[in-house]
């Protein structure tokens, strides 16, 4: 494949914070793309929440999944407007690597705790350049570290491949969600606005290829759906917040897990002590708090539990199954 001239090409990025010499095989990009998906944060994602907490059925998407389905469309619409795969699989994949625990209710707890408050996205990209491999970061390029940053809110990428990337990760969530909600019966596809199903398609995949073509054919100079498309998205997002994101049969948990994120905080601000040995030295440059927020976001949602318990729950009464 020829890229584009508005693509981002390896040989004009930006480089590393920490040089390095070039591999003889594989692009920058994809050296990228390779150390995130063998890094510890990337493996933990398929033990984190994406909406529904603790569901019963094997079927419901995690933050990994969440991930790949990110990844497999944004490759499909970098592919065919001819940008750079490689630079967008490298962002997809590493865009929620600092999500919390309990999806959005662990990152809420840990934004009201924190005197610096505290995203997803900026996690994120702290994963990548302090936290992983004992503290040496991944040394990831600018123009993935850029993408990964923006990816949700506030100021765009500096790539068209990175813009990719906010759009997939809302055709992804937004579309896996309804699949999700529909199989907990929070939802049925025919609770959807009419006017949304007639301009988006009536089925999950119908939704999401009309999506990725309006994308495909509307971006230029920059990525973007047509008018009407952009309007039935926004009108299916207000819907969804309205009807599954505050549902309390998707939320009514919620308030248990963040109560679980705050004492765990608190316990670790109290006694940085007892923090995991990598996360000392954190704890001696930056602070307890900063260690302890970077300890509990990382955590997997099964680990919190676990953690939890040791901590708290007095053995005897794990022994007596209380």
């Amino acid at each position: 494949l020829i890229l584009c001239e508005r693509a981002a090409f390896c040989t004009e990025s930006k480089g590393r914070k920490n040089p390095e010499p070039e591999c003889e095989i594989r692009t920058c990009y994809q050296r990228d793309r390779d150390r995130i998906i063998h890094c510890k944060a990337f493996r933990r994602l398929k033990h984190k929440t994406q909406v529904f907490l603790s569901p019963e059925s094997d079927h419901y998407r995690t933050r990994l999944t969440h991930t790949l389905e990110v990844s497999q469309i944004a490759r499909t619409i970098a592919r065919a407007l001819r940008l750079n795969e490689d630079l967008t699989e490298a962002v997809a994949l590493g865009h929620d690597l600092g999500h919390t625990p309990f999806g959005h209710a662990g990152e809420r707890a840990l934004k009201e705790l924190t005197d610096t408050g505290f995203a997803h996205y900026e996690q994120s990209v702290r994963v990548c350049e302090r936290l992983e491999k004992e503290g040496r970061g991944l040394n990831l390029t600018y123009e993935v570290l850029d993408g990964i940053l923006h990816h949700t809110v506030g100021e765009q990428a500096h790539t068209l491949e990175g813009r990719i990337v906010r759009m997939a990760d809302r055709v992804a969530y937004i579309n896996h969600d309804i699949d999700d909600a529909v199989r907990a019966n929070v939802m049925q596809e025919e609770d959807i606005p009419l006017d949304v199903r007639a301009t988006l398609g009536t089925s999950k995949s119908a939704r999401i290829n009309t999506l990725v073509t309006s994308v495909i054919e509307n971006s230029e100079d920059d990525i973007a759906l047509s008018l009407p498309v952009s309007q039935a998205f926004a009108e299916l997002n207000r819907f969804m917040f309205k009807h599954v994101y505050t549902n309390p049969v998707c939320k009514g948990e919620e308030k248990k897990a963040e109560a679980l994120i705050k004492s765990l905080y608190a316990y670790f601000v109290e006694n940085p002590d007892k923090l995991p040995s990598s996360f000392w030295q954190t704890s001696i440059e930056e602070g307890a708090a900063r260690a302890s927020c970077d300890y509990v976001a990382s955590m997997s949602d099964s680990y919190v539990l676990s953690v939890y318990h040791r901590i708290f729950i007095p053995k005897a009464w794990l022994e007596k199954g209380f």
